[in-house]
């Protein structure tokens, strides 16, 4: 059967939400007497989630006792910044109306949190254009555990082989297998410069948005 839905991944992959993470981590920094960290070096680990940015930012690793409270205080930043700066990636506007004239749904499953993805897309005017939304507090657990795609599967009332995930980490890729869908790699997304995407060993990577188009076409 042809594909009948796509799931999205948001940070790095509908949005470019580096620039607002950056701002908070920031404040972070200057509260801890700290320089602030250059946008280039937060974007190659945003889609790594809030401990690796915290690790990051802050020298600090999990098992610090000031890790869990650190990571509240961001989230209590990032909540006053959330669509300060933060935009859709290009041709994703594009995207999701071709998706919705050929009567294709769509939906996303993040590992963001819904305190912070809720009123993001809110802010952004969006928040009733997903077919479902699945965030990392929806289910049980988050990715690379398939858990919240199947769950997106079931809310659209569609089978996993009818269904492609688009995301820009390996643990997207994870996530897809485990949970039985298609998997494409947004190469123009959050990547390491460390790391080889080809290596993930996705179904399929596009170097921009509308090529989901063109690889659904195919």
């Amino acid at each position: 059967m042809p594909i009948q839905a796509v799931l999205f991944d948001l940070d790095g992959t509908l949005l470019d939400t580096a620039p607002d993470l950056v701002t908070a981590l920031n404040q972070m920094r200057a509260a801890e007497s700290l320089p602030p960290m250059p946008l280039s070096e937060i974007r190659q680990i945003a889609n790594l989630g809030s401990k690796a940015m915290i690790k990051l930012a802050l020298g600090m690793e999990e098992c610090d006792p000031r890790f869990k409270r650190m990571r509240e205080y961001f989230f209590h930043l990032y909540e006053k910044h959330l669509a300060d700066a933060t935009q859709f990636f290009p041709q994703v506007e594009r995207l999701l109306a071709t998706l919705d004239e050929q009567s294709i749904r769509w939906g996303i499953v993040t590992n963001k949190l819904t305190r912070h993805a809720e009123p993001l897309l809110k802010a952004l005017k969006f928040d009733h254009r997903p077919a479902c939304l699945v965030c990392g507090d929806s289910v049980a657990k988050g990715k690379p555990d398939p858990l919240p795609i199947k769950h997106a599967c079931e809310l659209l009332k569609v089978l996993p082989e009818n269904c492609i995930y688009v995301g820009d980490a390996a643990s997207d890729v994870v996530a897809s297998k485990g949970a039985g869908v298609l998997s494409l790699v947004a190469l123009y997304g959050y990547i390491h410069a460390d790391d080889d995407p080809k290596l993930w060993n996705a179904d399929g990577y596009i170097d921009e948005p509308m090529q989901v188009v063109e690889w659904l076409n195919n």
